[in-house]
């Protein structure tokens, strides 16, 4: 079997290399810790890294690393993938799988931290005041939930921790309620990756900061039903995915048993509405839409263009 601890980074595809680290340091806190010409890594706290930019001619998403607990060895991993005929590839000292939808997947060895303590009792390095606490999640847009849901769990050992309606999927690794998620919307896109912060009022001051260069939030803040976070989505035009800023995730027990919420508007959002259609889309009509609130004024998003 396989066993996963936590999400360990994402990695994303961008046209301008030098840009980008900049900006995912400046405007989020992130720590850069190394770059080449091919990719810079970037941390939260003190981890070696949890965001990777990758220098590419498209952006979009490279992979998505998770790391094995103590007791999965990449021995067992690989046993586990050749047991059920997935193919894997071994990548920078990981093993790459591939989901349904041809999303790449790293699955780390176990590292052991240098320090134990909790968080506040460690000594500082070189984190940035006001920085995120971790990278708790990821979320993609899907157009196979059911081939997805079999490869989380059988191939990826993930639990599902909850079900909204049959259009959306959470999945967890340890108590946080999920480490990844799938939002059927008929096509497959990477939507967000999700920051943790210590609360609203950290999200406020993150959020004044964004604005003041330029950024603009999808939806939000909101408090999810689903998951109980606080969230705010805030879009990045230029790696075409959204970050979350969340505080409040609920934690599971142990004995957790999947549940299955109602898709209405109270499981999604308990403080207001639903998200506008631009949230679920990346092309350039709904980029414009959603950055002037054109929906709000009464002008309708056009119907997106199949390519």
């Amino acid at each position: 079997m396989i066993s996963l601890r936590r999400i360990d980074h994402v990695s994303l595809s961008t046209t301008d290399l030098p840009d980008a680290a900049r900006r995912w340091s400046l405007q989020f806190g992130l720590v850069e810790r190394e770059r080449d010409e091919r990719r810079a890594r970037l941390a939260c706290d003190d981890e070696p890294f949890s965001l990777e930019l990758v220098a590419a001619e498209a952006p979009g998403l490279d992979h998505v690393a998770y790391e094995l607990r103590r007791s999965c060895t990449p021995d067992d991993a690989r046993r586990h993938f050749d047991g059920l005929g997935v193919a894997w590839e071994e990548k920078e000292g990981s093993l790459e799988v591939a989901d349904p939808e041809g999303n790449r997947v790293r699955v780390l060895p176990y590292r052991e931290p240098k320090e134990r303590w909790t968080p506040h009792a460690r000594a500082a390095r070189d984190q940035i005041l006001g920085h995120p606490r971790k990278l708790g999640h990821v979320n993609f847009l899907t157009g196979a939930i059911s081939e997805g849901v079999d490869f989380y769990t059988r191939v990826l050992g993930m639990r599902v921790t909850d079900w909204l309606g049959d259009g959306g999927v959470w999945f967890h690794v340890n108590s946080d309620h999920h480490v990844m998620a799938l939002v059927d919307k008929g096509y497959s896109h990477f939507h967000h990756l999700a920051f943790d912060v210590v609360d609203i009022g950290q999200m406020r001051v993150a959020l004044d900061h964004l604005g003041r260069h330029g950024r603009w939030l999808g939806w939000g803040p909101t408090r999810h039903g689903v998951g109980g976070n606080i969230a705010s989505y805030v879009r990045i035009v230029e790696e075409e995915c959204f970050v979350e800023l969340y505080c409040d995730m609920e934690q599971l027990e142990a004995d957790h048993e999947p549940r299955r919420w109602p898709d209405n508007r109270f499981s999604s959002n308990t403080w207001g509405p639903l998200p506008p259609r631009s949230y679920f889309r990346f092309d350039e009509a709904a980029i414009a839409s959603e950055c002037e609130s054109l929906e709000m004024l009464g002008q309708p998003l056009p119907q997106e263009v199949s390519s």
